[in-house]
């Protein structure tokens, strides 16, 4: 067996753009309604539609970033950064369908904010290596 290097920044960032499609599909959102920054740290930007309870004049959005996960915000009114209203707790890469869940509900009004969970990136990046077509990455060495 042949061991490959493998670019731990380029598997993020196709991992993360493969994982953020799978997550718009999985909530049926169409389009280009995201946006992946390649930049360290990875994150990503989906425009969702509705608006959540308690905001009901502003545009609603859920944010990826490679420390903390899957967050909730809504636009502001002066166009600064956007304000975080949730987190999704647990892992920081859950399954698309765990994160379109958790969405719904928080159009429902079920808002919790988790402490944050840090990944090591080798980790990380083996596991978005499942959203990147035809691209093998070996398990993260432990210590």
């Amino acid at each position: 067996m042949t061991h490959v290097d493998v670019d731990v920044d380029e598997v993020l960032l196709q991992g993360v753009r493969g994982y953020a499609r799978s997550v718009t599909d999985a909530l049926g959102l169409r389009g280009e309604c995201s946006y992946v920054q390649v930049e360290r740290p990875v994150t990503a930007y989906l425009a969702v539609d509705g608006r959540l309870p308690g905001f009901p004049d502003r545009d609603t959005a859920l944010l990826w970033d490679e420390d903390r996960g899957w967050s909730a915000a809504v636009e502001t009114h002066s166009g600064e950064d956007l304000l975080v209203v949730a987190h999704l707790e647990g892992d920081v890469l859950p399954p698309p369908a765990v994160v379109a869940e958790w969405a719904r509900s928080l159009f429902r009004g079920d808002r919790r904010v988790p402490p944050a969970r840090p990944a090591g990136a080798g980790e990380l990046a083996h596991r978005l290596g499942a959203y990147v077509g035809g691209m093998s990455v070996p398990e993260p060495r432990r210590a």
